[in-house]
């Protein structure tokens, strides 16, 4: 089985469903005409993304943790693959329901994306693309990056309610 191919069409996935967000803001302040009219979860969406962005950046051009076990020398510490899946997948479990009312089809979503993010953690270790250590590195840092995210928008959410 080529776990290669199959994390990373996983993480095309992931990437996809980043783009129907940012399609949907879009959509949202052209409609609107202004950037703060764009609903909070997406507009605030983009706080883990940039960190996701910054910390792949740090770990990956600065701060070389370790090397790939196939031996190509390639940092790998934190797996890019896991960290944008789980941070995505994570962030798409907290958007949504917004969006869909129907707790069957939430619950369907929620599974699917929580098997996807195993079948990747997992996938990258039989790929021999990462260490363990890489892929538990990414699964905390998806889940610091979406909590920072919840944070916020229950901050909002309150101060709205509040107002």
């Amino acid at each position: 089985m080529d776990w290669d191919l199959i994390t990373n069409i996983i993480l095309i996935a992931a990437i996809a469903v980043l783009a129907l967000f940012a399609v949907l803001a879009l959509c949202q302040w052209i409609k609107t005409k202004s950037f703060t009219k764009i609903d909070p979860e997406l507009r605030w969406a983009a706080v883990p993304i940039i960190l996701m962005a910054a910390t792949y950046f740090i770990f990956d051009h600065l701060l070389i943790w370790n090397t790939r076990p196939n031996g190509s020398g390639e940092p790998s510490f934190p797996s890019s693959h896991v960290m944008l899946v789980a941070t995505v997948f994570a962030l798409t479990a907290v958007v949504i329901p917004k969006y869909i009312k129907s707790k069957t089809t939430l619950i369907i979503l929620d599974f699917l994306m929580l098997a996807l993010t195993a079948l990747v953690a997992v996938g990258r270790v039989l790929a021999n693309m990462h260490w363990v250590s890489d892929v538990l590195g990414a699964l905390a840092f998806a889940a610091i990056f979406v909590a920072i995210y919840w944070l916020i928008i229950k901050k909002l959410i309150k101060g709205a309610k509040h107002a």
